[in-house]
């Protein structure tokens, strides 16, 4: 099978990786079963996921008897490292730090989560600039209407 060089996951295709990643090597049946329980799939749909994987080259599969048996080829620290990656290049610079806090209030996070984000906030203090600067082209800004900021850029003004 054919794989692609550089892939995306989607959210269903997030699903079946962290069964995988948590067994480390699953059959179908395996994976099938998790997500039964957990999204009421059906077979069909998780193989159909299964199979754009591998192709995508997310998952290593290998044939023992009749059975195939599926493994991650690209880790859950790999992949939430490129998620995070492009984040930030789908939104205006302007609306990042909003983003972050609308995220924080979202998340249910423990005692230890909330220092952490507390020390890593005191540390960015040191690199904080005054004013952020709109990174959109002409015709995609919309600071004002969206996130109550000002843009920054001449073109915006």
């Amino acid at each position: 099978m054919q794989k692609e060089e550089r892939f995306e996951i989607t959210d269903s295709e997030w699903e079946v990786m962290r069964v995988v990643w948590t067994s480390t090597k699953a059959t179908s049946k395996e994976i099938i079963q998790v997500l039964q329980e957990k999204k009421a799939w059906k077979p069909a749909t998780t193989k159909t996921f299964i199979g754009r994987l591998v192709k995508k080259g997310a998952l290593n599969t290998e044939t023992t008897g009749n059975k195939f048996i599926y493994s991650a080829a690209v880790s859950e620290r790999e992949s939430l490292q490129a998620l995070k990656a492009g984040f930030f290049d789908h939104i205006c610079n302007t609306a990042v730090g909003k983003t972050i806090a609308d995220l924080i209030k979202e998340a249910t996070l423990s005692y230890d989560d909330l220092s952490m984000l507390e020390e890593v906030l005191q540390a960015k203090k040191k690199d904080a600039v005054e004013t952020i600067i709109c990174n959109c082209v002409p015709g995609q800004c919309h600071c004002k209407e969206n996130h109550n900021m000002d843009c920054h850029k001449k073109e915006c003004l």
